[in-house]
């Protein structure tokens, strides 16, 4: 799973109508399951009247992780054409949500698949897509008198991180699974191991 892979540069939102049946379409990058998760119940909280929200995700794990539900439309006219539209575009480490406020007129099951895929296919547009590295996330833990040698190197390795200062300082980083390794080999040699990781 080190090999690049795309998925949506950020969050996107987009919103049609369908025979009176409004549509809206959120994608958003999820790292984890339940980063997917999070934003599923998040936007059934903003639409907590609408009709439908029905989610899919797809989560770069071992195995991959896929995820779709109809939320109680027809079975297979929903989550699978929404999930199938991730697939067609081989994104991963994506969640979508596709939220329907009913408008009266039936729609079939052939045009709910049209209008679910739809959906998540103007969020993805919104969104634009872009390819990613495998991150990795660990904990750096050193006293003070390490603290600015250690930042220094996490600046200069261009690495996202927070730092929390509390009895000893604790770095939480992200940083490309193919660099991690060295970065945790430099900040050993840096500090004369005092460092520790988790």
């Amino acid at each position: 799973m080190n090999e690049s892979y795309r998925t949506v540069a950020g969050r996107g939102e987009d919103r049609f109508e369908v025979r009176g049946s409004e549509f809206l379409g959120y994608v958003s990058p999820a790292e984890t399951v339940e980063e997917a998760e999070a934003f599923i119940e998040e936007i059934e909280a903003v639409h907590a009247e609408a009709t439908h929200n029905v989610p899919a995700y797809r989560i770069r794990a071992q195995p991959l992780r896929e995820y779709s539900s109809d939320d109680n439309e027809p079975s297979g006219s929903a989550g699978k054409p929404a999930l199938n539209v991730l697939q067609q575009e081989e994104l991963e480490n994506v969640v979508a949500v596709v939220t329907r406020y009913y408008g009266g007129t039936k729609l079939g099951v052939g045009g709910l698949a049209r209008a679910y895929a739809r959906g998540v296919k103007v969020a993805i547009a919104d969104a634009g897509t872009t390819e990613q590295q495998p991150h990795e996330r660990f904990e750096i833990h050193v006293e003070y008198d390490d603290s600015g040698t250690v930042r220094g190197i996490l600046e200069s390795a261009q690495v996202e991180f927070d730092a929390t200062y509390d009895a000893s300082v604790s770095f939480s980083v992200r940083v490309p699974v193919a660099d991690a390794s060295d970065l945790r080999d430099r900040l050993r040699s840096a500090t004369s191991g005092r460092v520790s990781f988790n």
